[in-house]
C-alpha cells in the first residue's frame, strides 16, 4: 500500500513537471540521492552551490555513479552538470514533493530512487539505436558496434529481445534490397514460427533462412524438417552462435547439409558489392540498408526504439 501511494505521487509529479528527458532525469536522480543523506524537511538552500546559481552535486560523474549502482553504464547526459532555469524550478517543486511525502510518512528513498531508475531505463529504451559510419573504421566494426549496443540495451532492459529483432530485420532489409523482384515476407519479431506453417524466418527460393542469436536443438529439428521437405536451411547467427550451431548440427547428423553464416559477415559482404568496392559509396549503401530496415520496423513492430539512426 505504501509503495503504491509513493509511486502514484511520483507519477503525478512526473506528469506535471515533464521528467521525460535527460536533463530533468539527471536533476531528480541527484536530488533524490543527496536528499537521502539529509534529514527532512528539506530546504532548497541545502541543495544549491555556494553562489546559489546551480543545483549542488549535479554532474555527469554524479549521475553515472548513481546509475552504476544499478548496473547501468550508458551515459545519461554528457552535460549532466549543467543547471537550467527549468532545473531550478523542478528542484524546488521536487523538494516540496519530498517534504509532502515526509509529512505523510511515505518518504522511502529506496522506492523513490528505484522508480526514477526504471524511468531512466525506459528513456534509454525509447531512443533509437545509433549507427556511426566512421570512415576510419571497417564496415565489420561499424555493424558489430551496432549489434553490441543492442546486447547492452537488452541487458539493461531485461525481457525485451532487442538483439534478435535487430538481426532479423537487418537480414530482411538486406534481402529486400538484394532481391527487389522477390516478395519477402516480414513479421514482427515476437511472432513465433508456428510449427508446420513457417519454414523459417524467411523463405527465399528453396532456402529456409533462420536468424538467431543462439541456435537451439529446436532450431536444428526445424532444419531437419526443412531438408525433408526439400528446402536448404541457412542459419544466420552471431559469432558466438556459430560454434553452437555446428555442434548441434553434428549431433543431428546434418552438419554437412546446413550452412551457418555469421550475421556481420552476411551484411558486410553485400555492402561491399553494392558499393562496387568504392569507399566513397559505402555510406550511401549503408543508408539504404538503414532506410529499408526502418521501413520494416514501421511495418511490423510497435516499438519505435528498434529503429536505427545513422549519425
Amino acid at each position: 500500500m505504501k509503495k503504491s501511494k509513493v509511486i502514484e505521487k511520483l507519477k503525478q509529479f512526473d506528469e506535471d513537471h515533464a521528467i521525460n528527458s535527460k536533463g530533468p532525469l539527471c536533476v531528480v536522480l541527484v536530488l533524490t540521492r543527496n536528499a537521502s543523506q539529509l534529514k527532512p524537511p528539506f530546504s532548497p538552500g541545502d541543495f544549491l552551490t555556494p553562489k546559489g546559481g546551480q543545483v549542488a552535486g549535479l554532474s555527469r560523474s554524479a549521475v553515472q555513479a548513481i546509475l552504476g549502482d544499478y548496473g547501468i553504464s550508458r551515459v545519461l547526459a554528457e552535460e549532466g552538470g549543467r543547471t537550467s532555469r527549468g532545473s531550478m524550478s523542478r528542484m524546488k517543486a521536487y523538494l516540496e514533493l519530498l517534504n509532502a511525502l515526509h509529512k505523510e510518512r511515505l518518504l522511502d528513498f529506496s522506492i523513490i530512487e528505484g522508480w526514477w531508475i526504471e524511468k531512466t531505463k525506459a528513456y534509454f529504451a525509447s531512443m533509437p539505436f545509433k549507427l556511426r559510419p566512421d570512415p576510419s573504421k571497417s564496415l565489420r566494426t561499424i555493424i558489430s558496434e551496432l549489434i553490441e549496443s543492442a546486447f547492452v540495451r537488452q541487458k539493461e532492459c531485461q525481457g525485451t529481445m532487442f538483439v534478435g529483432a535487430i538481426m532479423e530485420h537487418l537480414v530482411g532489409a538486406k534481402l529486400g534490397i538484394l532481391l527487389p523482384g522477390v516478395k519477402i515476407e516480414h513479421k514482427g519479431f515476437s511472432v513465433a514460427d508456428a510449427p508446420g506453417k513457417r519454414k523459417g524466418d524467411f523463405l527465399v527460393g528453396d532456402t529456409a533462412i533462420h536468424v538467431t542469436t543462439a541456435p537451439t536443438e529446436a532450431l536444428i529439428r526445424k532444419c531437419r524438417d526443412n531438408l525433408s521437405e526439400g528446402f536448404r536451411p541457412l542459419i544466420i547467427t552471431t559469432q558466438d552462435g556459430i560454434g553452437g550451431a555446428a555442434v548441434l548440427a553434428k549431433a543431428a547428423d546434418i552438419e554437412d547439409r546446413v550452412d551457418v553464416v555469421e550475421i556481420v559477415q552476411f551484411l558486410v559482404a553485400n555492402i561491399y558489392e553494392w558499393s562496387e568496392f568504392k569507399h566513397a559509396d559505402r555510406p550511401t549503401r549503408l543508408q539504404e540498408l538503414v532506410n529499408e530496415y526502418n521501413r520494416i520496423i514501421d511495418l511490423t513492430e510497435t516499438d519505435p526504439s528498434l529503429k536505427i539512426a545513422l549519425i
